[in-house]
């Protein structure tokens, strides 16, 4: 069974940064032929893809993210990174981690929480 595990989060100013890490436990290779993701979820707000990154590398950014957030992934350690920069209050939400197997299945970490003070 796969687990994903994310870390990074915290309570940052406005302006700020963050880098966020999910670790997926589990076979390497599963790993590197995986898309993986980053959602959010605001208070009160359906879950989001906020990026994505292929098992070849490509990326894809919601609107809002594109210019200040980077997802980047670590084949040999099983991680993918979200760094996020010029943090926005409206970034706030629970971040979670999504990979989905070259075979269809899917694993969800638990979230970290980002709260970005104005």
């Amino acid at each position: 069974q796969v687990q994903l595990v994310e870390s990074g989060g915290g309570l940052v100013q406005a302006g700020g940064s963050l880098r966020l890490s999910c670790t997926a436990s589990g076979r390497i290779l599963d790993f590197r032929l995986s898309n993986l993701d980053w959602y959010r979820q605001a208070p009160g707000k359906q879950r989001e893809l906020v990026a994505a990154i292929t098992s070849g590398g490509s990326t894809n950014y919601i609107n809002s993210a594109k210019g200040r957030f980077a997802i980047s992934r670590d084949n040999a350690v099983n991680t993918v990174y979200l760094q996020m920069n010029s943090l926005k209050p409206e970034d706030t939400g629970v971040y979670y981690c999504h990979q989905r197997t070259d075979y269809g299945q899917d694993y969800w970490g638990k979230g970290t929480l980002v709260t970005v003070s104005s």
